[in-house]
């Protein structure tokens, strides 16, 4: 299973990142964000969950795919709803799936 240092290390494997200062993790590439810890809100306060990435995946069709397809892996909430991103538990995605992720959304955003 996997952890914010592997996702570390994969987003900044990839050409032009850059790491956004932050009290979890949030990587760029040209500006976009494409890969950062969810900020989920625990008693009313913001909190920076570092086992659960938040992924760029590019359409309403790949989200929902991925939604409906590995519900074990991937989850959305209702402020994301509108948006083509998901979020993934660490400790549930292996690293080579993790790196197929982090390298897809890298890419969709590069492509862009």
């Amino acid at each position: 299973m996997t952890d914010e240092d592997d996702v570390r290390r994969l987003a900044l494997s990839l050409d032009g990142v850059e790491e956004i200062e932050s009290a979890g993790f949030d990587f760029r590439v040209g500006g976009r964000g494409f890969v950062w810890s969810w900020p989920d809100r625990a008693n009313g306060r913001r909190v920076l969950r570092t086992d659960v990435a938040v992924l760029y995946v590019g359409d309403e069709a790949e989200r929902q795919a991925l939604l409906r397809g590995e519900p074990e892996l991937f989850f959305s909430t209702p402020s994301y709803e509108p948006f083509p991103l998901v979020m993934v538990r660490l400790g549930k995605v292996d690293l080579p799936r993790l790196t197929e992720l982090i390298t897809d959304a890298w890419r969709m955003r590069v492509e862009a």
